[in-house]
C-alpha cells in the first residue's frame, strides 16, 4: 500500500491557500482547583463539538483536535518511566515535541534542542516517550504520525522568575525551529513543538475529537490534573490536515479566520530593524523570522501573541492590541476608552477577520471576540465555580439549579478568568484597569497631529488649460468612459457608478490596447471560510483612519517618550492636504520631515529605463529613511513630453517591499502622488501594496475641468469624489472581511493575471500569479506607448478628445467585446429561424480568436483522444442538454416573461432553470394538465403571453437561497430539485445583490415579502455563513428541508477557490458551481464588474486538481459558468473538470437581449430586464428559441467529440492533458502566457475519481425529526391535533426541518391549522432549532438554544423559556444565540431571555417577543413585528424598510443605539391618541403591543412581561416604536388607495 505523503504545491494547488475554522471551548475552575475531572470535562466538550469539524475521504481522518492543560506536576512525579528527579513546579519546563519517524533525523533534532537549551543557560533533565495508542486512527494519519516525546528542562540561574524562564524557552524553541528548517529535511512525522512552557502543555494531533483521549494515554490517568482545559476541533477546507496544524497552539484556540494575514506578516517583518525590547533584550535578534509563513493564520497569530506577552504585555492587553474593539465609529464608547484605543492604534495594525479566540498563559484563561461579533461564543458560570465557554451552549450539560449565569461574548468584548486571584474579570474591569493606568487623553494631545488641523495655504488654485490637461490625461490612459462613468458620477453624487450585465472584454494581458498595470490585478474576496463585512449597514465597525509616518516600537511603548503620529481621517488627499504633506516639516515644527521622490523616467532611455529608474528610486528611498525622513512621497507629476510616468503601483510596491526586506518600512510613511489613480480599484491596489495616503492629482484636476457640467464648484466635486472613493475602499476592504484601512494597507489582497513570476517575486512579493505573462520590459513599453500617443504621435481622433474607451460597453474603435452587434444579431437569427448553419457562423465569431484574443480558453488547443468517429456514435443531444442549467436571474431583475420562458424551455429539454434570489410564485409549481398559456396560469402578472403544452411546468428546478432569503419558505424549498446557496456571484463577488426600488412592483414585493417601491439589498454576507462549519450547517438545514433535493454551493473563481471547494465537499454539498468573474448582473458597482474574481478556466482547473488530490472529486458534481457561449466552451469546461454547465447571458440574448446594459435602470427596450409593463409588451422570446440554442450548442459539442474520437462527455471530464497552448500566438503580450498549471493533472491512483461518481452521506437517518414524523403521522395525514414530548441536546440540529417538509409537501405554505402539532422539548437545542418551521407546528422548549433559531420561519410557533430550576433573571441571561429569525416570513416566537447579535435580520413577516438583544437587531427587516422587553445592542434597525419594532426603553437611551438612517423612533401613543390611518397589522400600537406582551407571559411565564402588564399604565410611555420611513409611505399609499376604492364604489 502506498504511504500517504502530504501534497506539496503543484499545478494550481497551493497549501498556502488552505483555510480552517472550527469549534473552540474551555472549562476552568475559577479558584484554580486542579482535578482530573476538568480534563475529562474538557474532552467531553471536545466530543460534543464533533459536528463542527469534518472528515475527508476517510471517515477516520480528522482535521485535527487537541487539548491544552496546565502541566500536571503531580502526575509527572509519580510516573515510573521518567528516569530523573523533577525540581519544584515552576522550576522546570516541558516541551511537547513532534519528531520525525527517521531515527537519524530524530537524533539530530534532539541534539539541536539540547544544544540551544545549554547555550541559553538552561539544563536538559531528560526526555520522555509520550505513551500513545494509534490503533483507532486513520492509516493516513498514521503514515505521517510523528514520534512524540517530551523534553524536560530545568530553569537556569539566569532566569529570576517563571516569566523569565518562559521567555528563554521561547528563545530556545525559535532558534531550534530555524536551525532545523534550514538544515534538515525532516520527512514523515516532521518536527514541531506543540508547546514548550513551565506552565502549560498541549496534547493534539491529526485526530477526531473523540480520539484525543483515546490516543494520548496520559489524559486518562486519574492523577493527570489541571484547573483549566482549552479544547479545539478543526475543520480544514481540505483533507491534508497536519499534526502540527491542529489546535490549540501554545496560547490560543481560534475559531475564525484572519483576513489580513499577508499584511500582518509583512508588517511584523518590517519591524525587525525598528524593534527593541528592554525585557527581551539581545535575545530579540534570535527570534527572527518570528513568523513562519508556511503555517495557518491561527499559528501566525499565536506567534505574534507570544511575542507581545513575552515582551512585557499582559495577555489581556496583548489581545486588545491584536484584536481591538471598533472604536472610531462607536458613539457609545467612553472618551477614556476611545483615547486608549486611539493611542495604541499606530502601535499595531489589527489582525482583522471573524474570530472567537480562547487564550491562556496557564494562569489566566479567557476569550475575546472580533469587533463585528462574527463567531459564536457562549458561556455558563456555575455555582460551584466553573466557567464553561464554547462555540455552542450545551457542550457540557450542567444541572439548571447549579447555573449562576448564562451569557455570550459580545462584539469586541473579552472574558477573563484569573485562577490565581480566583475570580472572573469582566470586560469593563479588564479595560478600565488598563485605561486608567495613564491619562491617555493627555498622551494623545501630546503625540497626535491631525492632518485636518494643520493650516493650508490660502488663495485661488490655478489649473492647467484644456490642451495641457488633455495631454496629461492621455499619457495616463484616461478615456471618455473614465470621465463619464467613473469620475463624473462620483463627483456629482459621492457614489461609485453602477453598471449591469457582465464583463465580456478581454483581460489586460490579452488586450491589443495599452493597459494600466492596475488592470493586471484582480481583487480577492471572502467566500465561505470567512464573511464579507456589510460596509453600509454595519458601518460602525469600518474605519478609514490612516497613520502616515513611523510606527511606534511595538515592544517599547514606555509612555514617557512622546512619539508623534500623523493621523488622517481617511487616506485620499485633496490638493491642500497634499501640499501640507510636502511641507510637513514646517507645518509640524520639525516633528515630521518628508522627501518627494520623482517616479518618472526619460522616454529616451527606452524600456530598460524603467528598471534603472526603479532601482534608483528604491536606493533614494532607503537613503532618505536612513537620513531620518519620516514621510516618503512618490510623485509622478513631473510627467512631460520627455518624461514617462513609472506605473505608480509598481513604484509603490517596489519601494514598500524594498524597505520591508531591509526592516526599515516602519521607520517611514509612504504617500503616493499620482495622475494614474482614478477609480476605486486603483486606490485599493495602492493601499494594498503599502500606500498610507494617496493624492490623485490628475483626477482632481479633471473633476475641476468638468465641474460646470456637474453644476458644482471644483471643491465640491472633489469633496464628493473623495467621499465616493472612501465608500468604494470600504466596499473593497469589506469584500475580504477587512474593517480597517490600517489592516488593509500592505495586506496584498489581490492576485495577478498575466504578469510573470520573476516580476511578481521582485516587486509584488507574496502575490500569486498562475499563468505567467509579461514582465518589466513589456510594462515599460505599455507606459511608453501611451506616453507617445499623448505627446508626440497623436492619432487624428485624439487631437482634441480622449480615446472612446469601450471597457464598459461596445464602442466602435474601442476595446474588443465578445458580445458585438454582429454576434448578437447572428445568434438571434439562428435561434429564431432554427438554422444550425447560422448558429455555426455565430460560433465561429466567438470561437475563432486567432486575431481577436478574448479569453484564456481561446488560446487553448483541443487534442483528440483517438481517431475521429461518426457523429452517430456520439451520445445524443437530448442527453447532453441535461447537463445544462440557466443562470440565477431573479424574477425582479428580469421580467416574468423572461423568467418563465427560460423555465419552460429548460423543463422541456430536461435541463434546469434557476429562480435566482427572488423567490417563485407557487402558481408555477405544478405541471399544467392541458394546453394553456402563462397568462391563464398566473393571471394578470403576465403581460406578454406564452403558449404552454400539456405537461409543461413553469417551476424552476433550482431554487436559490441567497443572503437576502427573499421568498425562501418551506414550500419554496419543497418544490426544488436542487437548492443552490449563492455564496458569491461572478459579476460582484463579495457583495450582496441589489434590486432598485423602481423594479420592486406589487407582485415582486409580494414574492419577496417586502414593501413595494423600496429597493432591496441582499447583505454581502449570508448571516448564517461566517465560516466553513456554518456553511455545513446551512447545507444540513436545506437538506433536511428537502431530503430529495441536491444541495449546491455557488462560488466564484479566485486564487484558492479549489481549497474552498474541497471544504464545500467536506461540508456535504452535493454540487458546487465555479463561476467566472465575468458573469452577468442586474446591478453592481462598476469596479466589481471589472476587477474582482478570475476567469473560470483558472478556478475550475484549481477546483478539479484540489478535489482530486483530496480524493473528494467523486462525491460532488462540479458545474462551471461565466460567459459560456458555444459548444467549444463546454468542451473546454469538461476537459478542465466540469460535469455540468451554466448559461445565463446567452439565453437572454436568445430571448431578445441586445446588451444595452440598462438592466439597473428598468428601461430594457426588449422587455427582459424590466418590470415596466409597457416595455414588457415588447418581449419577443419563446421557449422554442431557447431550446433551439441549447440544441445547437449540444450539436456543436457532438461534432467536436466526434472529431476527438469521444462517445460520451464522461470520457473527457477532467482530461486536461488533452489541452495544449495554441501554437503560433504572436501577440506581443499574450505570447508570454504559460497554461501548464491549468493543464496539470495530479498524479493519483487510477481508482481516485476524476468526475462525479458517488453520493454524499448527509446522515439524515440520525435526525430527531424521523422520530417526530413517526409520532405525528395522524396529524400530518388527517390534521388531528397531537402533542408529544422530547429531550434535546446540542447535537440535535435542524430540528423541525424534515417535519415541516412533510407539511409543505402536503399542504403548501398554508400548512396545518394552528397547534395541530405541538412538541414540548426539554434541554439545549442545537443550531437551527425550528428552521423553516411550517404553519400549524408549535415547538415549546424548556431550556435554551444555539444560533439560527427560527431561520426561515414559515408560519410555525417557537416558545423558549428557562427551566423552573434555573434561578437567574431571564432578562439577564441568554436563551437563544445569534442570527435568530434570519429570513423568517411568517409565524411567532416568544423567548423568555436575551438573544444574541442580529436578531430578526431580514425578518419579513414573523412576530417576535424577546427580553433583550445584541447588536444589529432588525437589520434589513422588511416586515413583521419585533418586541424587545429589555436592553438592545448597537445599530438597531440598520437597513430596516418594513415592519415595526417596539422597544421597552425605561433608561431613555435607545436612540443612541438605533441607526436612524431609514427609521423614525417615536414614543408609543395611547390608543385614544393614535390616528386610525397607517395602522400596523390593522391594530393600534398599544393594542397590538399589549396583546403580544400578554401572549409572551401566557406562553413563557415571563416575570418581565408580568411586571410590565401589572404596571401597564405607568410603563406604556416607556416603549418606543421604530417605524421605517418606507413602511410609513407604503401604509399611507395603501390607505389612500383603499379610500379611493371606497369612494369609487
Amino acid at each position: 500500500m502506498t504511504k500517504y505523503v502530504k501534497p506539496t504545491a503543484q499545478g494550481l494547488y497551493n497549501p498556502a491557500n488552505e483555510h480552517d475554522a472550527c469549534g473552540v471551548g474551555f472549562i476552568a475552575h475559577i479558584k484554580g482547583d486542579r482535578s482530573h475531572l476538568i480534563v475529562e470535562q474538557g474532552l467531553r466538550i471536545l466530543d460534543n463539538l464533533t459536528h463542527r469539524g469534518a472528515t475527508g475521504f476517510d471517515p477516520l481522518l480528522g482535521d485535527g483536535a487537541g487539548i491544552l492543560v496546565q502541566i500536571p506536576d503531580n502526575f509527572l512525579r509519580i510516573i515510573s518511566d521518567l528516569g530523573f528527579d523533577l525540581p519544584l513546579a515552576g522550576e522546570y519546563g516541558v516541551g511537547m515535541v513532534f519528531l520525525p519517524q527517521d531515527d537519524t533525523n530524530r537524533s539530530k533534532i534532539q541534539e539541536i534542542l539540547e544544544e540551544f537549551t545549554a547555550a541559553e543557560g538552561q539544563e536538559v533533565l531528560g526526555w520522555r516517550d509520550v505513551p500513545v495508542d494509534n490503533s483507532g486512527i486513520s492509516q493516513t494519519a498514521r503514515d505521517v504520525e510523528p514520534v512524540i516525546r517530551q523534553l524536560f528542562i530545568r530553569r537556569g540561574t539566569n532566569c529570576q522568575t517563571v516569566q523569565d524562564f518562559e521567555r528563554k524557552l521561547f528563545v530556545i524553541r525559535k532558534q531550534a525551529e530555524h536551525r532545523v528548517s534550514s538544515e534538515i529535511d525532516v520527512g514523515a512525522g516532521g518536527f514541531y513543538l506543540s508547546s514548550m512552557s513551565a506552565r502549560t502543555i498541549v496534547y493534539k494531533g491529526m485526530l477526531l475529537a473523540s480520539q484525543v483521549g483515546d490516543y494520548y494515554l496520559d489524559l486518562t490517568d486519574s492523577a493527570f490534573t489541571s484547573s483549566l482545559a482549552l479544547v479545539h476541533q478543526r475543520f480544514s477546507t481540505n483533507t491534508f490536515p497536519s499534526w502540527e496544524l491542529a489546535h490549540p497552539f501554545r496560547m490560543i484556540g481560534h475559531n475564525g479566520e484572519f483576513n489580513t494575514l499577508r499584511g500582518n506578516i509583512n508588517w511584523m517583518r518590517a519591524r525587525q530593524q525598528a524593534l527593541f525590547s528592554p525585557v527581551v533584550g539581545e535575545d530579540l535578534d534570535k527570534l527572527w523570522p518570528l513568523i513562519d509563513e508556511i503555517q495557518s493564520d491561527s499559528a501566525c497569530f499565536d506567534n505574534a501573541l507570544e511575542l507581545l506577552v513575552l515582551g512585557g504585555y499582559s495577555v489581556a492587553q496583548a489581545m486588545m492590541l491584536l484584536i481591538p474593539e471598533a472604536w472610531s465609529g462607536n458613539a457609545l464608547m467612553s472618551h477614556d476608552r476611545k483615547n486608549f484605543f486611539e493611542y495604541h492604534a499606530p502601535v499595531m495594525e489589527p489582525w482583522d477577520g471573524p474570530a472567537a479566540v480562547a487564550f491562556t498563559d496557564g494562569i489566566q484563561i479567557g476569550a475575546t471576540l472580533d469587533r463585528n461579533g462574527l463567531r459564536p461564543a457562549r458561556y455558563v458560570v456555575t455555582k460551584d465555580d466553573l466557567v464553561i465557554m464554547a462555540s455552542e451552549v450545551g457542550v457540557l450539560p450542567v444541572q439548571e439549579k447549579n447555573v449562576a449565569h448564562k451569557w455570550r461574548l459580545e462584539p469586541g468584548k473579552m472574558l477573563l478568568i484569573d485562577t490565581k486571584q480566583g475570580r472572573i474579570i469582566g470586560d469593563e474591569e479588564i479595560k478600565e484597569t488598563l485605561i486608567f493606568e495613564r491619562d491617555y487623553g493627555e498622551l494623545l494631545r501630546e503625540s497626535k497631529i491631525a492632518l485636518s488641523d494643520l493650516p493650508v495655504a490660502s488663495g485661488q488654485r490655478l489649473y492647467r488649460n484644456a490642451e495641457a490637461l488633455l495631454d496629461l490625461q492621455q499619457s495616463f490612459g484616461f478615456t471618455q468612459e473614465d470621465i463619464k462613468f467613473v469620475l463624473m458620477p462620483m463627483g456629482e453624487s459621492g457614489q461609485e457608478g453602477t453598471g449591469s450585465m457582465g464583463n465580456d472584454s478581454p483581460l489586460a494581458i490579452l488586450s491589443d490596447k495599452n493597459k494600466s498595470l492596475y488592470n493586471y490585478f484582480k481583487q480577492l474576496f471572502a467566500q465561505v471560510t470567512n464573511p464579507p463585512v456589510d460596509p453600509i449597514r454595519e458601518e460602525l465597525v469600518m474605519s478609514l483612519i490612516s497613520y502616515v509616518g513611523p510606527k511606534p516600537n511595538l515592544l517599547g511603548v514606555d509612555y514617557k517618550t512622546v512619539v508623534k503620529r500623523l493621523e488622517l481621517s481617511q487616506p485620499i488627499l485633496n490638493h491642500d492636504e497634499y501640499d501640507v504633506l510636502v511641507d510637513i516639516s514646517e507645518a509640524t515644527n520639525g516633528a515630521f520631515d518628508s522627501e518627494v521622490i520623482d517616479i518618472t523616467f526619460p522616454q529616451a532611455s527606452g524600456s530598460g529605463g524603467l528598471e534603472q529608474a526603479l532601482s534608483a528610486i528604491c536606493d533614494q528611498a532607503e537613503s532618505a529613511v536612513q537620513n531620518g525622513k519620516s514621510i516618503l512621497i512618490l510623485s509622478d507629476n513631473l510627467v512631460d513630453p520627455v518624461r514617462v510616468a513609472i506605473p505608480a503601483l509598481l513604484a509603490t510596491s517596489g519601494v514598500h517591499h524594498h524597505l520591508v526586506r531591509l526592516g526599515l518600512r516602519t521607520k517611514t510613511g509612504l504617500v503616493v502622488n499620482t495622475g494614474s489613480a482614478r477609480e476605486t480599484h486603483h486606490f485599493a491596489l495602492l493601499a494594498g501594496y503599502g500606500a498610507e495616503a494617496i493624492h490623485p492629482w490628475l483626477a482632481m484636476e479633471t473633476l475641476a475641468s468638468v465641474s460646470d457640467e456637474l453644476k458644482q464648484d471644483a471643491a465640491s466635486a472633489q469633496k464628493n469624489y473623495v467621499k465616493a472613493i472612501g465608500k468604494g475602499l470600504n466596499k473593497v476592504m469589506s469584500k475580504m472581511g477587512i474593517s480597517t484601512y490600517q489592516s488593509y494597507c500592505g495586506a496584498q489582497i489581490f492576485e495577478a493575471i498575466g504578469l510573470n513570476t520573476d516580476f511578481i517575486d521582485r516587486f509584488f512579493t507574496g502575490t500569486s500569479s498562475n499563468v505567467e505573462g509579461i514582465g518589466i520590459k513589456e510594462i515599460a513599453m505599455e507606459s511608453i506607448n501611451e506616453h507617445v500617443r499623448a505627446f508626440s504621435e497623436k492619432d487624428p481622433t485624439l487631437i482634441d478628445s480622449l480615446d472612446a474607451g469601450g471597457e464598459y460597453a461596445f464602442r466602435v474603435r474601442g476595446e474588443a467585446h465578445m458580445w458585438t452587434p454582429d454576434s448578437i444579431a447572428t445568434l438571434q437569427r439562428a435561434t429564431r429561424t432554427n438554422e444550425y448553419s447560422t448558429y455555426k457562423e455565430y460560433a465561429a465569431l466567438i470561437n475563432q480568436q486567432s486575431r481577436r484574443h478574448m479569453t484564456l480558453r481561446g488560446l487553448f488547443e483541443i487534442n483528440p483522444l483517438g481517431e475521429s468517429i461518426s457523429i452517430e456514435e456520439v451520445e445524443p443531444w437530448t442527453e447532453i442538454v441535461k447537463r445544462f442549467a440557466t443562470g440565477a436571474m431573479s424574477l425582479g431583475s428580469i421580467s416574468t416573461e423572461a423568467h418563465t420562458t427560460l423555465a419552460i424551455a429548460m423543463n422541456r429539454i430536461g435541463g434546469k432553470s434557476n429562480t435566482g434570489e427572488g423567490g417563485e410564485d407557487p402558481g408555477r409549481f405544478q405541471p399544467v394538465a392541458t394546453k394553456t398559456s402563462t397568462k391563464k396560469v398566473l393571471g394578470s402578472v403576465v403581460i406578454t403571453d406564452v403558449e404552454l403544452e400539456e405537461g409543461d411546468t413553469l417551476r424552476s428546478k433550482i431554487k436559490q437561497v441567497a443572503s437576502g432569503r427573499f421568498g425562501v419558505t418551506a414550500e419554496y424549498l419543497a418544490n426544488a430539485d436542487q437548492i443552490q446557496i449563492k455564496v458569491a456571484q461572478g459579476a460582484k463577488p463579495g457583495e450582496g445583490g441589489q434590486l432598485p426600488g423602481h423594479k420592486v412592483s406589487q407582485y415582486i414585493a409580494k414574492l419577496r415579502f417586502s414593501v413595494p417601491g423600496v429597493g432591496l439589498i441582499s447583505p454581502p454576507p449570508h448571516h448564517d455563513i461566517y465560516s466553513i462549519e456554518d456553511l455545513a450547517q446551512l447545507i444540513h438545514d436545506l437538506k433536511n428541508a428537502n431530503p430529495k433535493a441536491t444541495i449546491s454551493v455557488k462560488l466564484v473563481s479566485e486564487i484558492g477557490v479549489g481549497t474552498v471547494a474541497a471544504g464545500v465537499s467536506k461540508a456535504k454539498s452535493d454540487h458546487v458551481v465555479i463561476a467566472g468573474y465575468d458573469g452577468g448582473t442586474g446591478a453592481s458597482p462598476l469596479s466589481s464588474i471589472k476587477h474582482a474574481g478570475a476567469p473560470w478556466e483558472l478556478g475550475l482547473s484549481e477546483t478539479q486538481q484540489t478535489l482530486v488530490l483530496n480524493q473528494l472529486r467523486g462525491r460532488i458534481i462540479v458545474q462551471v459558468d461565466g460567459q459560456m457561449k458555444t459548444g467549444r466552451d463546454v468542451i473546454v469546461g469538461a476537459l478542465l473538470g466540469a460535469d455540468e454547465f451554466g448559461f445565463a447571458t446567452a439565453p437572454l440574448v436568445v430571448e431578445g437581449c441586445i446588451m444595452m446594459r440598462k438592466c439597473h435602470l428598468n428601461t430594457c427596450p426588449v422587455g427582459i430586464a424590466t418590470q415596466d409593463p409597457v416595455l414588457r409588451e415588447k418581449f419577443s422570446g419563446k421557449p422554442e428559441h431557447v431550446i433551439n440554442y441549447f440544441h445547437f450548442v449540444a450539436q456543436e459539442i457532438r461534432e467536436i467529440m466526434a472529431s476527438m474520437g469521444v462517445r460520451s462527455l464522461n470520457e473527457i471530464i477532467g482530461r486536461s492533458d488533452l489541452l495544449d497552448t495554441r501554437r503560433g500566438v504572436d501577440h506581443w503580450k499574450a505570447k508570454g502566457l504559460d497554461f501548464s498549471k491549468i493543464f496539470y493533472r495530479p498524479d493519483m491512483p487510477q481508482e481516485v475519481a476524476r468526475r462525479h461518481l458517488e453520493e454524499q452521506d448527509h446522515g439524515l437517518e440520525k435526525g430527531l425529526d424521523n422520530s417526530l414524523i413517526d409520532q405525528t403521522k395522524q396529524a400530518l395525514a388527517d390534521q388531528v391535533p397531537v402533542q408529544i414530548e422530547s429531550k434535546l441536546q446540542n447535537s440535535n440540529r435542524s430540528v423541525g426541518a424534515m417535519l415541516s417538509n412533510q407539511v409543505a409537501n402536503r399542504y403548501g405554505h398554508a400548512g396545518l391549522p394552528d397547534e395541530t402539532i405541538t412538541v414540548n422539548f426539554e434541554g439545549t437545542a442545537g443550531q437551527s432549532f425550528g428552521v423553516f418551521l411550517a404553519r400549524g407546528i408549535t415547538f415549546n422548549l424548556k431550556g435554551d438554544a444555539n444560533d439560527y433559531v427560527g431561520k426561515g420561519l414559515s408560519g410555525g410557533r417557537i416558545v423558549i423559556y428557562p427551566s423552573e430550576d434555573f434561578g437567574g433573571a431571564s432578562s439577564q441571561n441568554i436563551v437563544v444565540g445569534n442570527t435568530v429569525l434570519y429570513g423568517a416570513v411568517e409565524g411567532e416566537v416568544y423567548f423568555s431571555g436575551v438573544a444574541g447579535e442580529r436578531f430578526a435580520v431580514r425578518n419579513s413577516g414573523a412576530t417576535a417577543v424577546v427580553e433583550g438583544v445584541g447588536d444589529h437587531c432588525c437589520e434589513y427587516m422588511t416586515g413583521g413585528t419585533v418586541v424587545v422587553l429589555g436592553d438592545t445592542g448597537r445599530n438597531f434597525a440598520a437597513g430596516m424598510s418594513g415592519g415595526i419594532a417596539y422597544v421597552y426603553d425605561p433608561k431613555e437611551n435607545f436612540e443612541l443605539r438605533c441607526n436612524p438612517s431609514m427609521v423614525d423612533v417615536e414614543r408609543l401613543l395611547p390608543m385614544d391618541q393614535q390616528a386610525s390611518e397607517n395602522l400596523h397589522c390593522d391594530k393600534y400600537d398599544e393594542e397590538l403591543l399589549k396583546h403580544l406582551v400578554s401572549e409572551h407571559h401566557k406562553r413563557t411565564g415571563s416575570l418581565v412581561a408580568e411586571k410590565i402588564l401589572a404596571e401597564w399604565d405607568l410603563v406604556r410611555s416607556k416603549f418606543v416604536k421604530v417605524f421605517p420611513h418606507e413602511y410609513r409611505r407604503a401604509l399611507t399609499e395603501l390607505a389612500q388607495r383603499n379610500k379611493s376604492e371606497r369612494e369609487a364604489a
